[in-house]
């Protein structure tokens, strides 16, 4: 029985999440260059969706595009994690600055803003929580780096608005990629890693925005200390 064909933009898609990933498992380094046909031929595929996601991963601050050259991993300079995490907090201080205001002025039957109505889903993210945080904790940088990135998009998609979802992805994305070579020089990651994840979901199970915010304050305070640490070192 064949299965559904491969369309151009799916491949396209499939493409970018491989390099996406391959950037994040520290196998494209900072600054390493490389063509669209060289991609071509390592996946097997024609030049045109490559260029597509090359263009695609470009546009997300991931990739550099060089005249007559091809393309570059980005190098992220430690201003630009400081900005990253700037950018964070600010998202963070608007989204539950709000939801204080309206837990403040609701009945307790109206505090469905901090969790979709169906339960179910945030349990379901509550998994992803457990599973990030087993792998921050012992140090399991790969692991953890796959489900923090659906972990928080799942999360982020729960406040239905999905622009604001696709932004903080691609922000997280482009934090990883930053903090990676850093991380991946270490020996061993074992507690150094932030693990707060199920804190944040249990927070707005409970319907407090305050301390999810909290949480979320000390996630990026967490992760900006560690790599000006490593920075430094």
């Amino acid at each position: 029985m064949r299965g559904p064909a491969v369309t151009r933009s799916t491949l396209r898609q499939q493409i970018a999440d491989a390099l996406r990933d391959e950037v994040l498992a520290g196998r494209l380094t900072p600054g390493q260059e490389f063509t669209v046909k060289e991609i071509a031929e390592q996946y097997g595929v024609s030049a045109t969706p490559v260029r597509e996601a090359l263009v695609d991963l470009s546009a997300q601050g991931l990739l550099d595009s060089v005249q007559h050259r091809g393309f570059r991993v980005h190098e992220y300079s430690l201003d630009d994690y400081r900005g990253m995490i700037e950018a964070r907090n600010l998202v963070a201080d608007g989204i539950f600055s709000d939801l204080a205001e309206r837990v403040a002025t609701c009945r307790p039957q109206e505090l469905r803003h901090l969790a979709p109505r169906d339960e179910a889903t945030l349990r379901g993210v509550r998994r992803r929580a457990e599973e990030a945080r087993r792998a921050a904790v012992g140090g399991h940088l790969n692991v953890l780096i796959g489900y923090d990135l659906r972990f928080w998009r799942e999360l982020n998609a729960l406040f239905g608005n999905p622009y604001l979802a696709d932004f903080l992805h691609r922000l997280r994305v482009q934090c990883w990629a930053c903090a990676v070579p850093l991380l991946r020089s270490q020996a061993d990651l074992r507690g150094r890693l932030w693990a707060g994840h199920t804190d944040l979901v249990d927070a707005l199970m409970r319907r407090d925005p305050s301390a999810a915010r909290a949480v979320i304050s000390s996630c990026n305070a967490h992760w900006l200390a560690l790599v000006e640490r490593l920075s430094a070192e």
